[in-house]
């Protein structure tokens, strides 16, 4: 009678069982079977399926990796751009000064625009009343929904002027003018 194959299906045996019972221990975000570890520290045991736990990487330090040599120190991010400044650094007067000239004339040239179009949609609007295109003639629906786009193209426009308006009087007087 050959003996190997009982013998080997007993180790497969035990090494189920006794993986079975192995616990896993939890304590508080971390995790162990350890139950020496897990009885000192006050652990509860994980009870259920089976438990991966995968390593995760620790952030470095800024000033950890000073004493490393041949570890290249990265250049510290500087805060995000909010608003056209940098939050909590100080910027000084000439720079800020050709800011705001730069945003005058951003708006300005913007304001220009805007003001063009309103002059072209007023054209057009021709006091409620504009010209009928093509397919109009024959469709007044078509025409009437031309005319409500048309109005609410100019209340839009004259929104966005005012809004310019705003942001040009929030800059102050022009930086010749001060």
């Amino acid at each position: 009678m050959n003996f190997r194959y009982p013998v080997f299906l007993l180790a497969v045996a035990a090494t189920c069982v006794s993986a079975a019972h192995a616990q896993v221990y939890r304590c508080g975000n971390e995790y162990t079977n350890n139950a020496a570890a897990a009885k000192a520290k006050g652990c509860k045991v994980m009870d259920g399926g089976n438990v991966t736990i995968i390593q995760g990487t620790r952030v470095q330090q800024p000033g950890a990796a000073a004493g490393t040599a041949g570890v290249a120190m990265a250049r510290p991010v500087s805060p995000p751009v909010v608003g056209g400044s940098s939050m909590g650094q100080r910027v000084d007067s000439a720079e800020q000064r050709a800011r705001d000239t730069d945003s005058r004339a951003i708006l300005e040239a913007e304001l220009r625009r805007a003001e063009s179009r309103q002059g072209e949609l007023l054209r057009e609007y021709n006091n409620g009343e504009p010209e009928k295109q093509g397919s109009e003639a024959r469709n007044y629906q078509k025409y009437l929904d031309r005319v409500a786009d048309l109005k609410a193209s100019i209340t839009r426009n004259e929104s966005d002027i005012a809004g310019i308006r705003r942001e040009i009087a929030r800059l102050g007087a022009p930086a010749a003018a001060r």
